[in-house]
């Protein structure tokens, strides 16, 4: 069984930034697809950057691409989400989540969820 934990979020001002933090333990984290959700206020969960465990591909939603940067420490069972030059759509609750399972197109199929860390984009 995993556990995940969120942490970093906060306010931001446009075109600031913000790093996010996420521990994950019950497992070494090269074994599992890892990555980085969001969820605005009225709107569905979408997938924000994740990384997949049959290459270590790295995957980005379009909206953040050249502005979010996901990434992980081994060592330390720690994935991040670097995020600059946030925008107002940016704001929302920051989900981690994890999986076992063998997944290449890692914005589906993760089943261990943090409780998620709220981002606030405003000046």
């Amino acid at each position: 069984q995993l556990q995940v934990k969120e942490s970093g979020g906060g306010l931001v001002q446009p075109g600031g930034s913000l790093r996010l933090t996420c521990t994950i333990s019950g497992s070494r984290m090269d074994d599992l697809a890892v990555g980085w959700f969001r969820q605005a206020p009225g709107k569905k969960r979408e997938g924000v950057a994740c990384i997949n465990n049959s290459k270590g591909q790295e995957y980005y939603a379009d909206s953040v691409k050249g502005r979010f940067t996901i990434s992980r420490d081994v060592a330390r069972s720690t994935l991040y989400l670097q995020i600059d030059n946030p925008i107002s759509d940016d704001t929302g609750l920051y989900y981690c989540a994890a999986t076992f399972k063998y997944i290449s197109w890692c914005f589906l199929g993760m089943d261990h969820w943090g409780d998620g860390t709220q981002v606030t984009v405003s000046s």
